[in-house]
């Protein structure tokens, strides 16, 4: 009977859903540290337009990447909902600024569905797979990918 359990929980992953550039995305819950409400960031001189500044989170400084421009989707407007989604991915630490965070997502590993292939290799690699919910598709993240748009540096 354990047995059964642990097998259903490891075909099963955990995605928290949000809001960018108008769009639904994910990240595997695993990924995230933390969900803060957005305060301003410190600016940094010759920084790429995705790249809103540093915040200070506990000691540590890490980016703040406003993820609808990071994905060419236009700037985030200044909303009070809007959030940071602080994750983590190969020991790096940076915050994503999103419009909203909707909810926890449980999936079987096998509704989980290919990227479509298209011809924009970046859509491909930005983009793990599609989960559809509802009459929605929501996208998942591939965080290491946002991290390499940026040419091997995190700023």
């Amino acid at each position: 009977m354990a047995e059964a359990a642990e097998a259903r929980i490891d075909s099963q992953f955990e995605f928290i859903t949000f809001s960018a550039g108008g769009q639904d995305y994910c990240l595997e819950i695993t990924q995230i540290r933390e969900i803060r409400r957005w305060t301003p960031v410190t600016a940094l001189p010759h920084t790429p337009t995705d790249v809103l500044g540093v915040m200070n989170l506990r000691g540590a400084v890490i980016p703040i990447f406003d993820l609808s421009a990071r994905f060419n989707l236009g700037k985030t407007p200044a909303n009070e909902r809007n959030v940071v989604i602080v994750a983590s991915v190969e020991g790096t630490t940076i915050g994503l600024l999103v419009e909203s965070v909707s909810e926890i997502l449980s999936v079987e590993k096998t509704a989980i569905q290919e990227t479509p292939d298209i011809k924009s290799d970046a859509t491909r690699h930005s983009i793990l797979g599609m989960i559809s919910v509802d009459e929605a598709m929501v996208r998942v993240v591939n965080l290491e990918a946002v991290l390499e748009n940026t040419g091997g540096s995190v700023l």
